[in-house]
């Protein structure tokens, strides 16, 4: 007796299946032009994609903020105060109402400005504009993580998202040649000049310039700079920074071609040992002025410890490791941890050996924070799984974990930030879950750049009194 097959019907899929039939379904042998053909076809897709979020000027357009979203998200007052305010001052941006009476929009350039306004005339007590000491650098912020799919991406665009809601000024690298991040921003690369590529490529070409000085006074022949890296010489981060449909968010984007540093970068370390590779991109940043100009930097890395990962992480003043809530994505992320130990405290045993030898000062790297935080969280299955993570990883872990809801997967389907959905593609209640998640990131998030900036204030007022 076989009580578990009462008919053909019921046996499983990979049961029956004929040669012939699956032959015919197959189609012929796949060569490498195929390739090419299924990359025009994800390209059109992509174009589609992107100009579902495009206005009728061909351009991404950031939404309307309304004075319900303003009042309880953007700014902190009351309703109806906003309102008495906007009223009295007729030279403050006044929105827009789709009908007599109805609701109040504003873009996010008029929210600033009505912030700034907050800020100058209302109440000292409150705090319209976000923390920020005056005098101190940007505080860079790595997002990272060889394990994909655990919302590396989506997390580092929804935190510059949140900071610059929030009055920030943030710059965004993506330093992930699929430019995943650049597609969520809606900017197209042409090729790797337009990328980080060059700003590396010219903190390179100086050391071998000045190595060659130095070459030549010892009487040996110097090693030429080619055509890539003189025009390398010439190009700064304004050149390659673009702006992007927020008015607070700036970019430099990312394209295929920029897997190509993963191939130079060691290369130019074999031509010139005492090149800091590790040093470039901090160094670059702080030369051009980046780092005055903008509050936060996010930086968005491949999802492997390559060159480019490497000069994100020593970028970096806080570390922020995404994970799911599953054992393989907890054991990735230690594994992940461990190859930062390997390969941090390798550059330093290397480089320390020098310094010593030459009384020099030793490297250490040092970083504010390193944070990692749980995505894609399903709290009905993985919620023993995330509590027994907390144990082990103590402070070290963020107890705020990212949960996943209806808005969030609809933002994912129009390849937009969460904060660019219209609540009113919603009930209320769903947006205020869907945000809720993010914001909760980001608010751990501020305590830590905020945190790491007032630890620098005070630690120069702690020198200034020492100096005076």
């Amino acid at each position: 007796m076989e009580p578990f097959v009462t008919s053909e019907q019921s046996l499983p899929p990979y049961f029956g299946i004929q040669p012939d039939a699956a032959l015919s379904e197959l189609g012929g042998p796949v060569g490498t032009g195929s390739f090419q053909s299924l990359a025009q076809a994800c390209g059109r897709g992509h174009d589609d994609l992107v100009q579902r979020g495009l206005n009728e000027s061909g351009h991404r357009e950031l939404r309307l903020f309304s004075t319900w979203e303003i009042t309880r998200y953007l700014i902190p007052i009351a309703p109806g105060h906003f309102r008495r305010v906007i009223k009295a001052n007729p030279e403050l941006p006044q929105g827009r109402s789709e009908s007599e009476g109805g609701a109040r929009w504003f873009s996010l350039d008029e929210v600033l400005r009505l912030r700034a306004h907050f800020a100058s005339e209302g109440a000292r007590s409150k705090e319209y504009q976000p923390y920020r000491p005056k005098g101190l650098p940007a505080k860079i912020l790595a997002v990272a993580n060889f394990k994909g799919g655990v919302g590396k991406t989506s997390t580092a665009a929804h935190l510059a998202m949140s900071a610059a809601l929030d009055g920030y000024k943030v710059l965004v690298i993506d330093l992930d040649s699929q430019g995943s991040m650049t597609s969520i921003f809606g900017n197209r690369v042409e090729d790797e000049w337009q990328t980080v590529f060059p700003l590396l490529a010219r903190h390179y070409a100086k050391h071998l310039r000045a190595d060659n000085q130095r070459r030549l006074d010892r009487g040996d022949a110097p090693i030429p700079l080619d055509d890539q890296l003189a025009d390398a010489l010439k190009i700064t981060s304004d050149e390659v920074i673009q702006h992007t449909h927020w008015p607070n968010i700036d970019l430099i984007g990312a394209q295929l071609n920029l897997y190509w540093a993963e191939f130079q970068i060691p290369v130019w370390r074999m031509a010139a040992r005492g090149w800091k590779l590790w040093d470039a991109l901090t160094d670059v940043l702080a030369e051009d002025g980046v780092l005055d100009r903008y509050d936060l930097v996010i930086l968005d890395t491949p999802p492997a410890l390559g060159y480019l990962t490497i000069n994100g992480l020593a970028a970096a003043d806080i570390l922020l490791v995404p994970t799911g809530a599953s054992f393989l994505e907890f054991d990735s992320t230690g594994r992940f941890f461990d190859m930062l130990y390997a390969t941090f405290q390798s550059i330093e045993e290397g480089e320390n050996m020098a310094a010593r030898a030459l009384g020099r000062p030793e490297l250490s790297f040092e970083w504010d924070a390193v944070r990692a935080v749980i995505t894609r969280f399903d709290g009905v299955q993985q919620t023993e799984m995330a509590s027994l993570m907390q144990a082990w990883l103590g402070r070290s872990l963020m107890p705020s974990r990212q949960g996943f809801t209806a808005l969030i997967g609809q933002a994912s389907e129009q390849v937009a930030g969460i904060y660019e959905a219209d609540y009113r593609d919603f009930n209320r209640e769903t947006y205020i879950r869907g945000r809720e998640t993010f914001d909760e990131t980001y608010a751990m998030v501020k305590r830590l750049f905020i945190g790491a900036w007032r630890r620098d204030e005070l630690a120069r007022e702690a020198e200034e009194k020492a100096a005076g």
